[in-house]
């Protein structure tokens, strides 16, 4: 099961390893999950394969997808120029569109470096049944495609109320066009952000920003700290949320077994210890401590708050713009580096997206570019890259 891209049937839409496919192996990038294979599909496949799409085959992605971009995942060596298998396989034109989960702005970050688009929709406006969850409150189901256009086409299929999803809105649909009329429309640039990024990434905000001025939208520069504060408060949620759902891979029902032990404890210990990576490791220990009785309150229950806060605040910012412009990550390219440093490497991009994960908000990344609005503004989003693409 070494793959980049797994091609299984002749179809045009691709789904990343964390969203199953019945009879189709599923690992989520993890050793821990080696073997296993679901006996169903995920809500979002079903009504693709209903309309007539075929999934043409399975991407890799990086461990449970908490990396970069997709790294650090057991299946596939590591190469000297980080690349997400999803939105290659879409660059490359083997496939038309791609589903792929954001936990923690991978996704996102995989589209800005093989500049393609990727849109993390609404929270709770697709179905999360049928995937492999990581941080429930935040992760996201989304599309990728070369133009907003293919992610129009796929999310008008794939949205939608599902019982079957506890986290589901109750709308049978949502509005994915293209062409919204964009003169009158204000949309900012958050001055941290931009400044945090180098020049290959702002020339791309700088292009976007004179075409949307000749389309008649008001570009302006904000500056404000919510998105540093948003990505502290979400990454102790995310880490805690993933703490609490990684404890069911023990070893015992399914995926891999440590074939050393001696009792019930070093099953869990050594399946544990040889299943997931270190980055993995260090999510579930911080999660762990971060829900501690000694610091539960400072730490998580104060993330809670924080993520009311963060978003009253953004609340009153879309009152005078719509939509917030940002870089998708800092640099335009990433080079290998050691697992060692991946905790630290990714909170430090994730500032770029973690904002929009902690209060469910709708993120285009268009190549380097990165188009928030405020909940159900996606044919906003889309109608603004489009112009730009």
């Amino acid at each position: 099961m070494n793959f980049y891209y797994k091609k299984i049937a002749d179809g045009s839409i691709a789904v990343d390893d964390t969203v199953l496919v019945k009879g189709v192996p599923a690992a989520a990038g993890s050793h821990i999950l080696e073997g296993f294979t679901p006996l169903f599909s995920a809500e979002a496949v079903t009504r693709l394969e209903n309309k007539g799409y075929v999934i043409s085959g399975k991407t890799n992605v990086g461990e449970f997808g908490l990396d970069l971009a997709g790294e650090f995942s057991y299946y596939a060596p590591a190469e000297s120029e980080i690349k997400g298998a999803a939105a290659e396989a879409v660059k490359s034109g083997e496939v038309n569109a791609a589903l792929a989960v954001d936990v923690n702005g991978a996704a996102r970050r995989a589209a800005a470096l093989s500049d393609v688009c990727f849109l993390k929709p609404t929270y709770g406006t697709v179905s999360r049944y049928g995937i492999i969850s990581t941080a429930a409150s935040g992760e996201q189901l989304g599309v990728y495609a070369s133009c907003p256009e293919g992610i129009s086409e796929i999310m008008s299929v794939i949205s939608g109320h599902d019982e079957k999803d506890g986290t589901s809105l109750k709308n049978e649909s949502y509005d994915y066009g293209c062409d919204k009329e964009l003169s009158g429309k204000r949309i900012c640039i958050v001055k941290e952000l931009y400044q945090k990024a180098d020049a290959s990434v702002k020339a791309e905000i700088d292009a976007f920003a004179a075409s949307a001025k000749k389309k008649g939208v008001s570009v302006s520069e904000i500056s404000t700290d919510i998105f540093e504060t948003a990505n502290v408060a979400y990454q102790i949620l995310m880490c805690a949320e993933s703490c609490n759902n990684l404890s069911r891979y023990d070893g015992v029902k399914f995926g891999y077994r440590a074939e050393s032990y001696k009792n019930i404890d070093e099953l869990y210990v050594n399946s544990r210890t040889e299943g997931f990576n270190f980055l993995t490791k260090a999510v579930i220990l911080y999660g762990s401590d971060v829900l501690s009785k000694n610091r539960y309150k400072d730490c998580y229950d104060k993330s809670l708050r924080v993520r009311r806060v963060v978003m009253n605040e953004m609340k009153k910012l879309f009152e005078s713009f719509d939509a917030v412009i940002a870089p998708v990550c800092s640099l335009s390219a990433y080079g290998a580096y050691d697992i060692k440093d991946a905790f630290k490497k990714v909170f430090d991009e994730s500032e770029f997206t973690a904002l929009a994960n902690l209060i469910g908000l709708p993120a285009l990344a268009c190549g380097k570019v990165q188009i928030i609005g405020d909940h159900f503004s996606e044919s906003t989003l889309l109608s603004l890259a489009k112009e730009d693409k």
